[in-house]
């Protein structure tokens, strides 16, 4: 698979992290959007898009605890001597923290919009759902500029390849193409080329068989209302 890189720069290996939070970004931007488009009384459509916002919440939650858990304890004990790693290490758990008040509104709000998928109820749905969206982004935005360069100082790849596979660990197996498939989905091709060379070949005959097509059909599925009722 090597010969299928697309020439370009040589990045940097924390830029993984990049291409995982577009996701999140993507995600969170969405969610909103879909919320307000479920018609009022619609109940088996807020089941549609309240499963992906379950998915959402988990696979979020998931992603900020393998941090939590792996990456500040490395970058505290290592940065520490420097003040400025030091103070970006509690930066970040303090956005955490707020990150997951917002995720609970939000979990507080989804299960009453679920079950009857009233306009109001919509409504303050989307609304604690913008909410998280302005705290995540300011989270995702600092830890791009100020963590992964720490990171790249005092992590070894080794590490960061740990925090990688810790961070695969929840995903269900039937769920892993369409994992893959928010990866790539907004991917330039040497990303593309980096994930898909990362994956076992088993996984990669898969994606070509019938992941990506799986992935496609599950994005139409979910956001046509946005698309005036199809999607490419």
């Amino acid at each position: 698979m090597s010969s299928s890189r697309t020439p370009g720069p040589a990045r940097p290996y924390t830029h993984e992290m990049v291409v995982v939070h577009r996701v999140f970004r993507r995600e969170s931007a969405l969610l909103p959007r879909l919320v307000r488009a479920v018609p009022d009384g619609d109940t088996q459509r807020a089941a549609v898009v309240g499963a992906h916002l379950t998915e959402y919440v988990t696979g979020l939650h998931h992603h900020h605890t393998v941090e939590d858990e792996t990456i500040w304890p490395l970058l505290r004990e290592r940065a520490d001597a420097v003040a400025a790693g030091a103070d970006v290490v509690v930066r970040m758990e303090e956005q955490h923290a707020r990150i997951d008040r917002t995720l609970s509104e939000v979990s507080a709000q989804a299960p009453a919009w679920r079950l009857t998928a009233d306009r109001s109820a919509a409504t303050e749905l989307a609304r604690v759902l913008e909410e998280h969206r302005a705290a995540l982004l300011e989270h995702l935005d600092d830890e791009e500029r100020l963590v992964l360069p720490l990171v790249e100082q005092h992590l070894s790849v080794a590490e960061w390849d740990a925090v990688g596979r810790r961070g695969l660990e929840t995903v269900p197996r039937d769920k892993l193409m369409l994992a893959l498939g928010s990866l790539l989905e907004d991917a330039d091709p040497q990303e593309r080329a980096y994930f898909l060379d990362k994956a076992p070949l088993i996984g990669r005959l898969l994606w070509r068989a019938f992941g990506r097509r799986q992935y496609a059909a599950a994005c139409r599925a979910l956001r046509a209302p946005l698309h005036g009722g199809t999607r490419q």
